[in-house]
């Protein structure tokens, strides 16, 4: 019976953002684990750095889906496409998102009174609309089949303010640095459009949470893993396979009493 409670055989998983570092974690796993895992990604290849799809590709339990998650017919034709081939989804997870990188333009990073709307648009059009969109696509067919599991990534920078001492390395080399407001309004957001569909899709037997992560290690300058860890109550920063035993929890049978709930993953980030 335990067993059963982590059963994700024979199901179907929609991975967005599924090339990156921790999409391409996600996707291998469910696929490791006997689900038929589709990726709605604008790359048609794992970024450098992201785990090694080609078995599951090659094996046909891993299907690449070009998809520009902020335009819903995009989404609508990729979800046609899995429907068709194998079952509607079971589980959908809103990983695709946009930070500021750290070569942003000065602009970018500079003081919020000078922010760019344009970069605060960019930034909430992916994280935001994109998640709302597929909710609405994939979402929308879970709960006419009766049945699912959404999972929306967010951060701990959309539940606390970031803490900008961790960028001083980059002021003491004479920059300009503030970690911009775009990233965390983006993600405070998913928080509430998750406990939104949860309500209004209970009764359709689609549950709907976030889960919230902490930074992963991803070749940061020296300067920031040290400020950051030292920060972190665990003393280092995530691997990006550590994320892997939350997403399969909330798409098991095992999570069968939480919805609309924030699965806060974060080494302990947020606990002082």
């Amino acid at each position: 019976m335990s067993d059963s409670l982590f059963d994700l055989a024979g199901r179907v998983a929609v991975v967005t953002g599924g090339m990156g570092q921790l999409g391409a974690e996600y996707a291998a796993a469910l696929a490791a684990r006997g689900m038929k895992v589709a990726i709605f990604d604008r790359a048609t290849e794992p970024k450098a750095g992201a785990a090694d799809l080609s078995a599951g590709l090659g094996a046909g339990t891993i299907r690449a889906f070009e998809v520009d998650v902020t335009d819903r017919a995009s989404i609508e034709r990729a979800t046609d496409e899995v429907a068709a081939a194998w079952d509607v989804p079971h589980l959908l997870v809103n990983n695709a998102g946009l930070d500021s990188p750290p070569d942003a333009p000065a602009e970018d990073v500079g003081p919020f009174e000078d922010f760019p709307v344009e970069s605060f648009d960019r930034v909430m059009d992916v994280n935001v609309k994109g998640t709302l969109l597929c909710c609405q696509v994939v979402g929308g067919r879970m709960a006419a089949a009766g049945r699912g599991s959404i999972v929306n990534i967010s951060s701990i920078y959309g539940l606390l303010s970031p803490v900008q001492s961790l960028y001083d390395f980059r002021r003491d080399a004479g920059e300009t640095f503030v970690k911009p407001v775009a990233y965390s309004v983006s993600k405070s957001a998913v928080l509430n459009l998750t406990r939104y569909l949860a309500t209004y899709w209970a009764a359709s037997g689609v549950r709907v949470n976030t889960l919230t992560l902490a930074g992963v290690a991803n070749d940061q300058p020296a300067a920031f893993v040290e400020a950051y860890s030292a920060r972190m109550p665990l003393g280092r920063m995530a691997e990006a396979g550590e994320y892997v035993g939350a997403v399969v929890f909330l798409a098991a049978d095992a999570s069968s009493y939480v919805t609309g709930s924030n699965l806060v993953v974060d080494g302990g980030w947020s606990a002082w």
